[in-house]
């Protein structure tokens, strides 16, 4: 087992020089085993004792690691079987990005498709100010609930500029950036992100499952293609108590 761990784990090491906490290392270090593949599909993670002398450390120093994210219902540990991932949580880079669809896949997430609506609306000011359009123009809206087989976790409502030329009756039940490139030459290349924390209102809540007053993920996108234009302005719910965003920052 310890001679498995080694080979596993050859990329994750301790700084015990560094100033930042032990146990923010091990946190980091878990996070990386987390998004893997395996490990999403069910493998159990390293016990704590294999762990620590892996890494050279305390056990405790790992377990306060671990109980962190099983806080955060990232992981899940049961008495007398191990640690593995949380199934009905989902977690998502922001250091790269892909249509959700595809980023589900490579995680091996089966995500479905509760409800796909498209309709054509005028633009708003947020909009017209994004697009850099009059508020008299008529967008494509694209609204898209999304799930797992215990329920929805994310509604995204995206508006597209008109340049792109889409009529409304495409399948957008496939990965929409492979659409944009094949049939309508329109490449992107940037997301511009905007997150933040908002309570659902009854409307919400209904469409979500939940329940008012839960807390929510707003995140905002504007993606855009090689020349800076916008495409795409993409507005996603998600149900804070099943997604996580996770950052990974390099310091300079």
């Amino acid at each position: 087992m310890y001679r498995h761990l080694n080979k596993e784990m050859h990329l994750f090491t301790i700084d015990h020089s560094s100033s930042i906490p032990l146990h923010l290392q091990v946190e980091t270090i878990m996070r990386e085993l987390i998004d893997s593949e395996e490990y999403q599909q069910g493998k159990l993670f390293p016990n704590e004792v294999d762990l620590a002398k892996r890494l050279g450390i305390a056990r405790n120093t790992v377990r306060q690691a671990i109980n962190k994210l099983v806080h955060e219902e990232l992981l899940i540990r049961k008495k007398g079987v191990g640690t593995k991932v949380a199934k009905n949580r989902i977690t998502t880079k922001l250091n790269s990005w892909s249509s959700f669809t595809l980023e589900m896949h490579d995680k091996g997430v089966d995500f479905q498709n509760y409800e796909i609506k498209t309709s054509w609306t005028l633009a708003d000011q947020d909009i017209a100010e994004v697009f850099s359009i009059n508020t008299d123009t008529k967008v494509l809206k694209l609204e898209r609930l999304r799930g797992l087989d215990a329920g929805p976790i994310v509604s995204f409502i995206s508006y597209f500029h008109p340049r792109v030329g889409l009529t409304g009756n495409e399948d957008f039940s496939k990965p929409l950036y492979e659409m944009l490139e094949r049939d309508y030459h329109t490449v992107v290349v940037l997301s511009k992100e905007e997150i933040s924390a908002t309570l659902a209102d009854e409307q919400l809540a209904a469409v979500l499952h939940t329940q008012p007053g839960d807390p929510i993920l707003l995140r905002k996108r504007v993606v855009c293609d090689p020349g800076d234009r916008p495409v795409e302005y993409n507005i996603g719910y998600y149900r804070a108590d099943r997604f996580t965003y996770a950052i990974d920052i390099a310091r300079k």
